[in-house]
């Protein structure tokens, strides 16, 4: 099976996790893809194949070499986001990209544009995966996944490349935050490891925002509308009257690089209860506070206008930037580095506007960049997946592999 096989059969799961869940994985249809992998990562070879009872895959390539070399790890989280379907993903290949507009949809005129998306131009001339325009497509991160195991295929096929024991894992709910709760460190046993979660050809990312979640609670009191002057709160409205508190240049859709952002996520409610849903990021760790400091200050405010426990705010801090405990072994990303230009791959050195599983791992003592996937335009309808860049990750696997075994020369 080549990657692209692979990669297409994985989307046929569907692994959407819910924020609101209280189990692990938060969907049991994660786990039936857990389950599916076991079986592969059997089939091909692989030992110390483990699937614990919430949904995280590990397994083992052995070393093919007698000298001593660090074990490393590569890893992929198995959901989707919430954010747009996964189920029934209907996926085609676009061969050979001509240049403009790809129709994903003709009968309801959805397309795929560069006057939209204009990165699309960047894949003329190569094979694209993409959506029929009602799904995101998974590369996010099924991309990452089949990398990963094209990739030990790979090295167990060619035992011309020496390597050490490489450690893989797969787990559930990055996309809510929640991917590596669980996640069991020690059992791992590396002395550093990569997510393969990036975008872009040549992505390699060790910053990333600091991270919070915030839980609004808003309760009104209904009143007859005739008879509602001076009587009547409407937690909807202020619902609405919050989020136009919120700074119009710090929205997602307003920032950029090192920018921090609020995000309303969701809002429902009526006239007797509201709820909204936000995240918080930023890069600097005091403009991170100052931004959840703010969150309570507008809550404050609201209370004092419509009455004490009118709004009430719960934050939840979701993840931290890794460049703190990524910079005292820098090597870790000079191999990165290495391994990309070796390829003939440009490293796009950058932070992340938003959070991998390797934040959060990386302040449980495992040192672990982001490397590109390939996927573009995640979370949505509108993601694509150009061929060449999923096997380029492959290859750049492969590659650190390689590198690595030389380490102690």
């Amino acid at each position: 099976m080549d990657i692209v096989e692979r990669f297409l059969h994985y989307i046929k799961f569907d692994t959407q996790s819910a924020e609101d869940s209280e189990t692990t994985p938060s969907t049991e249809k994660q786990l039936t893809f857990a389950k599916y992998l076991k079986e592969e990562l059997e089939d091909e070879g692989l030992e110390d194949v483990e699937l614990d009872n919430n949904g995280y895959l590990y397994a083992t390539l052995p070393a093919n070499d007698d000298e001593i070399i660090p074990t490393i790890g590569f890893i992929s989280h198995m959901d989707t986001s919430p954010d747009c379907s996964g189920a029934n993903i209907n996926a085609r290949i676009v061969e050979n990209y001509a240049g403009g507009d790809i129709v994903l949809d003709p009968a309801e005129n959805i397309n795929l544009s560069p006057t939209i998306f204009p990165e699309l131009e960047d894949y003329i001339g190569q094979d694209i995966i993409v959506t029929d325009g009602h799904t995101l497509l998974g590369a996010d991160d099924k991309a990452g996944i089949a990398a990963i195991v094209q990739a030990m295929v790979y090295l167990k096929d060619h035992p011309e490349i020496k390597h050490g024991d490489i450690r893989i894992a797969f787990n559930p709910d990055e996309e809510i935050g929640l991917g590596a709760h669980k996640f069991d460190v020690e059992k791992f046993g590396c002395e550093w490891a990569y997510t393969m979660d990036g975008g872009a050809v040549g992505e390699l990312e060790y910053e990333c925002f600091n991270a919070a979640g915030a839980k609004i609670a808003i309760k009104g009191a209904s009143v007859h509308t005739g008879y509602a002057k001076g009587k009547m709160i409407n937690a909807v409205r202020i619902a609405t009257e919050l989020q136009n508190m919120i700074p119009t240049d710090e929205l997602p859709e307003t920032t950029e690089n090192y920018q921090g952002f609020y995000h309303l996520l969701s809002m429902q409610g009526n006239v007797e209860n509201a709820t909204m849903s936000y995240i918080i990021r930023d890069h600097d760790a005091k403009k991170f506070q100052a931004r959840k400091d703010f969150m309570t200050e507008i809550a404050d405010k609201l209370n004092e206008k419509y009455g004490e426990g009118t709004v009430s705010i719960t934050l939840k801090d979701q993840y931290y930037n890794m460049r703190e405990k990524v910079e005292p072994v820098f090597h870790v990303v000079d191999i990165a580095i290495k391994a990309m230009e070796n390829l003939n791959i440009s490293p796009r050195v950058q932070p992340i506007r938003g959070g991998t599983d390797g934040a959060q791992l990386s302040f449980r003592g495992l040192p672990c960049p982001n490397i590109f996937a390939g996927g573009i335009n995640f979370h949505g309808p509108y993601e694509f997946l150009p061929i060449p860049s999923m096997e380029k990750a492959m290859r750049t696997i492969v590659e650190i592999c390689r590198i690595v075994a030389q380490y102690n020369e």
